[in-house]
Parts: structure tokens; C-alpha cells; sequence
């Protein structure tokens, strides 16, 4: 027998003889696919609720502690609610840099790195390349 896809929704395959493929017989019969029920992630008692990974209880006793954690924290400002100092300045960020480089090395620091010197001899390797 030869497989083919079924006619209504064009998704699943059925074989020849039949009209049309489970899914949709359930469909058209009105009956109502049951999935499978997701527990709560945290006490895996209860069911999650729909979208939520977490049961009613388990989000409320989060809801809950997150506003007492507020409340500690309320008059603090400046201070992350993890306890951290934030940076205060971008100059606790950036590194200090020895600026005292010695005028003759600049030049040759300058000069390798030069675009235009690296250009002119590029210029020169293509011509070179062309001859």
C-alpha cells in the first residue's frame, strides 16, 4: 500500500484506502485532544498553571517572598537587589595605561602600524603581480 497525505489538512501521511488521517477524524468528530498535564517545577505536586511552569501556590509563595524582599531593600539605594554595589564610576571599568612610551618608539610603533605605508605597499605588490 502507498502512503499519501491526507486530503483536509495536507500534514500527515495516510495510506490509500483511507479518507482521512486520525487527527483529523478527531477533528471533525468534535473530540478534543488531551495533553499531557505539565507538573509544577517546584514541588511537582500540583499542575502547572496554563503558560507557567510553576503551580498557584508555588507562585504566590514566590509572589510573596519577592514583596518582603522588597521591603527589606526598600530604603537602600544604590544597591542591587543581589546585594552588589554597582560601579560607581567608569574609571573603576577602564585599565590604567602607561602613557609614558618614549618618543623614539612611538615613531617606530607609528610607522608599523602606518595604513598608508601598508597601502603603497600593496600598490606595489599588485604591480609587481601584474608584470
Amino acid at each position: 500500500m502507498k502512503l499519501v497525505k491526507c486530503p483536509r489538512c495536507e500534514l500527515n501521511y495516510i495510506q490509500e484506502d483511507e479518507d482521512y488521517c486520525k487527527i483529523c477524524k478527531r477533528e471533525m468528530k468534535g473530540e478534543r485532544q488531551h495533553d499531557e498535564i505539565e507538573m509544577c517545577t517546584v514541588c511537582n505536586e500540583a499542575p502547572a498553571l496554563p503558560g507557567k511552569d510553576v503551580c498557584l501556590f508555588c507562585l504566590k509563595e514566590m509572589n510573596s517572598n519577592n514583596d518582603r524582599h522588597d521591603d527589606e531593600n526598600e530604603g537602600r539605594v544604590g544597591e542591587s537587589s543581589l546585594g552588589i554595589d554597582p560601579v560607581s564610576s567608569m574609571d573603576e571599568i577602564i585599565p590604567e595605561i602607561d602613557e609614558d612610551i618614549p618618543e623614539r618608539e612611538y615613531d617606530e610603533i607609528e610607522s608599523d602600524l602606518s595604513l598608508d605605508e601598508m597601502g603603497e605597499e600593496e600598490a606595489e605588490d599588485d604591480e609587481d603581480e601584474d608584470e
